[in-house]
């Protein structure tokens, strides 16, 4: 899938990756290919894809057409 992370001033990350843990409300929850498409909250966390871990104080996540496109505060 491709993912985008962006924050109010630029684009922090885009690329394909296989698998998204996001930081939210009710725990952390993993995004695959082809997820069905939903909107959620981020809270204070880690965004873990490919090896990198992005440290945010909370955000939105937006799945759709096979994209992720994450909007957070880091």
């Amino acid at each position: 899938m491709r993912l985008s992370i962006l924050d109010l001033k630029n684009e922090i990350w885009q690329g394909a990756v296989k698998q998204v843990l996001l930081p939210t409300a009710d725990g952390q929850m993993c995004v695959l290919d082809f997820h069905q498409s939903f909107v959620v909250r981020l809270e204070k966390g880690e965004i873990i894809f490919s090896g990198k871990r992005l440290p945010i104080r909370d955000g939105i996540a937006f799945m759709h057409s096979n994209a992720l496109d994450i909007f957070a505060q880091t």
